[in-house]
Order: C-alpha cells, then sequence, then structure tokens
C-alpha cells in the first residue's frame, strides 16, 4: 500500500492538471447548446480511462448522451467492484455570482479550505469525484497493487435524470455485472467528522402551470375584477405546507418510514450546530418540520419546495399587464417507503382540488428516484468505514444525506448489487450554485481511500 501512496504523492500536480482539462469542457447536459461539449467530454473521459490502464475501453451511444465503458479483469476467482460517475455537470447560471468564469478552472484557499480549492463548474459534482477513482486506478495498476476486478461506468445525463441509463443498464447486464457499486458523488459530513453515507432520499419533480385570461391583459383596465395566476399560484403554493412544517398532501405520509427513536438518536451524535449552520449560509434562523432536528429534516424527513416561479413580464423598466399564465417548478424529496409515482399522483390531485373554480390548472410530471438506505451491517459499508478510518485516522460514522441519486436503487434491483455511497465533497462545495468547488485536500484524500477499499473489499 505504501508503494501506491508514494506514486499518488508523486504525481499530485498531473493529477489536478488533468482534472483542469476535463473541468474546462462545459458539458452542459441540460442545454442542448452544449452538445458538442457533452460529446468532447466523453471522449476525454474515455482517453482518461486507457491512459490510467482501463481495457475494453467504449463510448457507448444511447438515445441521449454517450455512457463511457471500460474494465480491468485479472482473475475471475476475485470479486467485481462497478465504479459509478457521471461528466454532465449544471448549467452555471447565474454568471453574473461567479468569481470567474465557470469554466476557467483554478485554485484558491478559503477558510475551510486552507490548502487550497479548485473553482469550477463540477469540480465537486461531479467531475472531481469520479476522477478520484479513475486515479486510485491508475496509482493501483502502477504499483502492482490492485486486489479487485474493475468496471466503470461514467454516464452524462445525471444532471437531467439519467434518462438512459436505466435502458442501458438493462439491456446490459451482463457486461455490468458485479458485487458491488461504488460512487463517489455524496459528501462527508466534514473533514473534523468524515462520515459514509448510508442513506439518500428519493426525488419527485413537477411543473406547475395556471392559466387565468386567454391573454395577458392591461392591469389598469382589467385590474381587480379578474384572477391574477401570479397570484394564485402563490396562495396555492403557501398552501401546501402549513405552519408546523408539514406537507398538507392529502395522504403524502402514508408511507414515510418512521425510524426509531434508537437510530435517531444514534444519527444526532454527529454535531449539529444550528449557529454554524445558520452562519455558512447566511441564515437568521432555521425552519422545518416540527420536533426534528435539523439533521432529521434534511436526511430522515420527506420535503418540498418551490424551485422556481415565473410569469408576466420580468424584463427592464415597467409593463404593466395582469399575465394570461404563472408557472412553478417544485421538487420533493421522498424517504423510504415512498415512490415518485405515488407521490406525483397525489400532488395532482391535491393541487387540482385547492385551484379555485376561475383558473385552469396542469401538472406535468419531471424526472424522479427512489430512496436508498445501505444497511451499516453490510461488508460494503464495513470496507468503506475502515479505508475511510485508515486515511483520516479518525472514526468513521455513517450518515443519511438528504440529497438524491435516483440511479442507486436500480443499479440494485438490476444488477443485484449493493451501491457505497464513499463521497468526499462538503455541503459547503456550492455544488449547483455559483463558485462551486473541491478541496484539494479531499481530493486526495479519496484517492488515497479508494485503493484501501479495494484492499479491505478483496479480503471480505
Amino acid at each position: 500500500m505504501q508503494k501506491t501512496l508514494d506514486y499518488i504523492h508523486q504525481n499530485k500536480d498531473r493529477f489536478v492538471e488533468e482534472l483542469f482539462d476535463l473541468l474546462r469542457i462545459a458539458s452542459i447536459s441540460a442545454d442542448p447548446a452544449y452538445k458538442n461539449d457533452v460529446l468532447k467530454c466523453a471522449d476525454k473521459v474515455a482517453e482518461y480511462l486507457q491512459k490510467a490502464g482501463v481495457d475494453n475501453v467504449e463510448v457507448c451511444q444511447t438515445k441521449g448522451n454517450p455512457i463511457v465503458y471500460g474494465d480491468k479483469f485479472i482473475n475471475p476467482n476475485l470479486p467485481t467492484v462497478l465504479v459509478y460517475g457521471h461528466y454532465d455537470v449544471q448549467p452555471p447560471d447565474p454568471i453574473e455570482l461567479w468569481n470567474k468564469p465557470p469554466f476557467e478552472p483554478y485554485i484558491e484557499k478559503t477558510d475551510i479550505h486552507p490548502d487550497g480549492a479548485i473553482f469550477a463548474r463540477g469540480a465537486a459534482d461531479d467531475k472531481g469525484q469520479f476522477f478520484m477513482h479513475l486515479k486510485a486506478f491508475e496509482a493501483m495498476i502502477n504499483t502492482d497493487a490492485l486486489p479487485c476486478n474493475v468496471k466503470f461506468i461514467i454516464e452524462g445525463e445525471e444532471e437531467v435524470g439519467s434518462v438512459s441509463l436505466s435502458d442501458f443498464v438493462n439491456e446490459n447486464k451482463e457486461k455490468l455485472s458485479c458485487d458491488c457499486i461504488l460512487i463517489s458523488d455524496t459528501s462527508l459530513y466534514s473533514m473534523e467528522q468524515p462520515t459514509v453515507t448510508t442513506g439518500l432520499r428519493g426525488l419527485s419533480y413537477v411543473e406547475v402551470e395556471v392559466e387565468g385570461p386567454n391573454r395577458d391583459l392591461h392591469s389598469g383596465l382589467y385590474g381587480g375584477a379578474v384572477p391574477n395566476p401570479i397570484h394564485t399560484l402563490s396562495r396555492m403554493i403557501a398552501q401546501l405546507i402549513d405552519e408546523n412544517g408539514h406537507i398538507t398532501i392529502d395522504g403524502f405520509y402514508d408511507n414515510v418510514q418512521v425510524v426509531s427513536l434508537e437510530e435517531r438518536a444514534e444519527m444526532n451524535k454527529l454535531k449539529d450546530n444550528v449557529e454554524e449552520y445558520k452562519n455558512a449560509i447566511g441564515l437568521r434562523g432555521v425552519e422545518g418540520e416540527k420536533d426534528y432536528t435539523t439533521l432529521e429534516r434534511t436526511s430522515i424527513r420527506p420535503t418540498l419546495d418551490c424551485n422556481g416561479i415565473w410569469g408576466g413580464y420580468t424584463g427592464e423598466g415597467a409593463k404593466t399587464v395582469i399575465p394570461s399564465k404563472a408557472y412553478a417548478k417544485i421538487s420533493m424529496r421522498l424517504v423510504p417507503y415512498q415512490t415518485p409515482e405515488e407521490i406525483i399522483e397525489k400532488f395532482t390531485q391535491y393541487f387540482h382540488k385547492i385551484a379555485p373554480d376561475n383558473v385552469k390548472v396542469t401538472v406535468n410530471p419531471h424526472h424522479g428516484g427512489l430512496p436508498y438506505v445501505l444497511p451499516i451491517d453490510t461488508k460494503e459499508f464495513q470496507s468503506a468505514k475502515k479505508a475511510m478510518e485508515t486515511a483520516f485516522g479518525r472514526e468513521v460514522l455513517p450518515f443519511r444525506s438528504g440529497g438524491s441519486i435516483p440511479i442507486t436503487t436500480m443499479f440494485e434491483q438490476v444488477l443485484g448489487s449493493k451501491c457505497v455511497l464513499m463521497g468526499f465533497g462538503l455541503a459547503s462545495d456550492a455544488i449547483h450554485s455559483p463558485n462551486e468547488h473541491y478541496g484539494l485536500s479531499n481530493f486526495f484524500k479519496g484517492i488515497e481511500s479508494i485503493p484501501l477499499f479495494f484492499q479491505n473489499y478483496a479480503k471480505q
């Protein structure tokens, strides 16, 4: 293992420069204008896999963006680990809030990252994190320390719901067969208290439309006499959550997993400093579902949030209109045993129920995903825990995240293998926001931990 660590240390600068090459590619999957950049990024990922020593590298075409595959078999009697990641990124908007251009990576020291952090869109989500696996694999190959067979699957549609991945996995079960799936697309609780993510919330995402008059109207001639869709939509959204932070949709909590008081006590051993939490994101106070801690609200409880609302005139200057339509995007994070289909149906029925008769309401479902939980008594969790404890030199705790990676449950259902969520980001990395960044210490700690996971898992 020491030879592998020495190799990593000797090649640190090159690893960062190669990551920079990936980060310079604006692989934005949500915007068709960046299609060529997405294709370019897939080719670059394939190139780096080949250079690292991966065999059978393919850029596999799908109905959407390509999936990059590669493998390395050293012994059929050894376990096989499938490494998953995604090379697509979120749009960088609003551009004006970035300190520097989002696809021109640079390193800067911060209070949280005194050794420096890489600033760029995709630095933490997920280019920097899946790139750790390529470099850890390279280090193991070059030091004759690879103890397992390895497969890589790096997709280009995670940020738009992984729309092609399910078909690809179902059509390639034998190619992708494995003993476990290793994913780095989550965060540590903190560098001082490292964690392995053992739970993810699911997701239901909808877009709603409220239509009033058949055209935009002059607010002087018609104001006070006709329904304003923006007003109506705002009142309807406000009705979705009550004063106790409870979601009011009929039957919303019917299938919610009840987490025992013992497990809640265990998870609250993690430091939950509300003052630090508020200060980190510039808040005067927190809110949420009554009788639950901040940790619990963001992990074991379902939520509903309005992600965007618009309608009417939003350009420069004034235009006095009552808009014909108003729109909103709404996401709901789910917990075991809720399903996206169930929640979308209940949301749709309730949203129509609370709509006044003088407007027309439309609910358009978008992507969704199931929740995921990895039991802590599995060999997969234990291998990750021991690996990170060796790398960090301190105890590693299980942690349920509030985020969603819908493909985890799909992987387990189709391939019959557990997903290990061994991420090294931090909540402060500003993923999906301006000035996204990823600590250099986090990047290298991940590269050091991954070979230890392989070593531990092979022994199991």
